[in-house]
């Protein structure tokens, strides 16, 4: 049986060989507005007033808030929801982040915070450059605290006044930050994918020192 040549690549119908272009990587959605009909609630139209400098837009989607917060004013944005009577958010559910590379601020920090006594819900989002700090808000809600610790391990933003600002999830020696959209889905670094039995070293030289 005669050996298949290699196809010739796709031609256009000039003759030409077409291009493969590749799509650029995403940087990031917009932030749907509120509809017209819909009228903020008093928690959220209470907070543009008394800082209507770090609220720099509101978003509304599937039912939810989120207002877009200037990074320099979060520590002032947390304290006036976590104080103000009619917002009263006393639980920060959640700290996540959004890896967006192409963007010059390559980071949505997001906020999910809870009011027992309201029953309402609000999200912050705030724009993050690599290797920009992020003011901790542990002050404000503690249980931010392993909450910033995960964002810092699997995103690598750093939060300035954190009390333990450390890896929880992956070990201390881990190399580089899984969630980023450029991590090498080979592994974490050279050094492992040279040699996949040195971390293991390194690994069990710091359980042995711990023993010691």
């Amino acid at each position: 049986m005669a050996e298949e040549l290699p196809k010739p690549p796709p031609t256009s119908p000039s003759g030409t060989a077409e291009r493969v272009v590749k799509a650029a990587p995403p940087a990031g959605p917009p932030d749907p507005p509120p509809p017209p009909d819909v009228v903020p609630p008093a928690h959220v139209t209470a907070l543009q007033a008394a800082l209507p400098a770090a609220v720099s837009g509101l978003s509304y989607w599937v039912g939810d808030w989120t207002a877009i917060v200037d990074r320099a004013s979060l520590l002032d944005v947390a304290r006036h929801l976590r104080t103000a009577p009619d917002a009263d958010f006393d639980v920060c559910s959640d700290v996540t982040a959004i890896d967006w590379p192409p963007r010059a601020e390559r980071f949505d920090v997001v906020y999910c915070l809870y009011s027992t006594r309201h029953r309402h819900r609000i999200r912050l989002k705030l724009r993050v450059a690599d290797g920009t700090a992020v003011d901790s808000v542990t002050a404000v809600w503690p249980s931010a605290n392993w909450l910033e610790r995960e964002v810092y391990d699997m995103f690598g933003i750093r939060f300035a006044g954190h009390p333990d600002l450390r890896r929880i999830l992956m070990p201390d020696e881990w190399q580089g930050h899984p969630q980023r959209k450029d991590y090498p889905l080979e592994g974490p670094g050279e050094m492992l994918l040279e040699n996949p039995l040195d971390w293991l070293k390194l690994r069990q030289a710091r359980e042995e020192a711990d023993i010691e």
